[in-house]
């Protein structure tokens, strides 16, 4: 006598499920990797006619009105920025940093960040927002 099975397994399998959901990972990737880059300080940068692609920096120095610089988001004194920047960029192989600096910060503030990638032969970005 034969028997029969009447729950037999389908071994179908859909992949359209799984393309939706690796779609959405996609984009959500991409909505979040463009936020990332983006600074904890918060300065009003200055604007300019032309806006450079961005070049990636492995430091950032933010300068705010009151003259205070901060290094990748740290606080740091006037007399501690040239060594902590020296230290943080002498293992790099691009030895470049920007320089975020509000766009109401005093010249002199400024010209002392210049003045520490000029003494030390490091290349330096001025970060500006492009003028609609």
């Amino acid at each position: 006598m034969k028997i029969q099975r009447r729950n037999k397994a389908n071994p179908e399998f859909s992949l359209a499920a799984m393309t939706d959901v690796i779609l959405l990972m996609l984009i959500f990737f991409m909505i979040t990797s463009t936020a990332a880059n983006q600074s904890a300080i918060d300065v009003k940068l200055p604007k300019a006619d032309t806006a450079a692609d961005n070049v990636p920096n492995p430091l950032v120095v933010s300068v705010k009105p009151d003259g205070s610089y901060f290094v990748d988001d740290n606080p740091v004194s006037r007399d501690q920025l040239e060594p902590t920047v020296v230290s943080k960029l002498a293992n790099q192989t691009n030895k470049s940093f920007t320089i975020r600096a509000d766009e109401n910060t005093m010249h002199k503030d400024v010209v002392f960040v210049m003045e520490i990638a000029e003494k030390n032969k490091f290349n330096i970005a001025i970060a500006t927002v492009k003028d609609k």
